[in-house]
């Protein structure tokens, strides 16, 4: 049995270490986010709405970069920098698509914002998934 975990393991390796670290991000991004909403930020005006969802980006990308560069992707590019703004690059897109689904999910249709921003994590691990095999980490070709 426990050969077969690790046989199955092995052969998902990056796909389960990118929902763990995916995971741990989300939790960095909705402590961040629910810290700001229920200390100094009014979910309930636009602007503030949009300020937490900035500052809890922030803190899981930050986090993200460094995660998936080593434990995910396990990438050996040298050029780190421009890996990093491609990294950032790709985040800033499903930043967008996080603020632009949280303002009509909140703002429009009135969910509440703190299962609103649960939902809305759910396609941003997808998008964050792709955009970082395909765009960001892909392996260079010798």
């Amino acid at each position: 049995m426990i050969n077969r975990l690790k046989e199955l393991y092995l052969k998902y390796k990056e796909i389960i270490n990118y929902l763990i670290v995916g995971g741990l991000t989300t939790v960095v991004s909705l402590v961040t986010y629910y810290a700001c909403v229920l200390t100094f930020l009014d979910p309930n005006n636009p602007l503030q709405l949009q300020i937490a969802n900035v500052i809890s980006w922030i803190f899981a990308v930050a986090f993200a970069y460094v995660t998936n560069r080593k434990y995910v992707f396990e990438s050996e590019n040298r050029n780190i920098f421009q890996e990093a703004v491609a990294f950032f690059g790709a985040r800033v897109t499903t930043l967008l698509m996080d603020m632009g689904c949280m303002a009509l999910l909140v703002s429009v249709i009135h969910m509440n914002d703190k299962i609103a921003k649960i939902l809305v994590q759910f396609l941003i691990v997808v998008a964050n998934y792709v955009f970082s095999k395909f765009f960001v980490f892909r392996k260079q070709k010798n």
